[in-house]
């Protein structure tokens, strides 16, 4: 969840995860993944932003309860996009790359 403020002043929680785009227009335009567009007066940086540091807390959170390195690694697989368009290295199960 990220705080916002919507254009008139009102602050507001947003759950990160609607967020289908943002637009600047002058003024940011959230749309969510509902079709619903919200207006707040963050630019669209400052959004990315809190959405970034949004997910790296989480994911520090999820880190600090998993007992091994390799649980971590696949937590952070499980949140990562890989775009190089290469096919993911073969891991034996139990085995940690290095």
């Amino acid at each position: 969840m990220i705080e916002l403020t919507r254009l008139n002043g009102t602050p507001m929680v947003l759950n990160s995860d609607l967020i289908k785009t943002a637009e600047a227009s002058p003024d940011t335009m959230l749309t969510l993944i509902n079709g619903e567009k919200l207006i707040v007066r963050e630019d669209t940086a400052e959004v990315v932003e809190r959405v970034l540091a949004y997910r790296s807390r989480l994911l520090a959170m999820v880190a600090k309860r998993l007992p091994s390195y390799g649980e971590l690694q696949r937590a952070v697989s499980l949140t990562s996009l890989d775009v190089s368009g290469q096919p993911p290295p073969s891991v034996p199960p139990g085995k940690i790359p290095r």
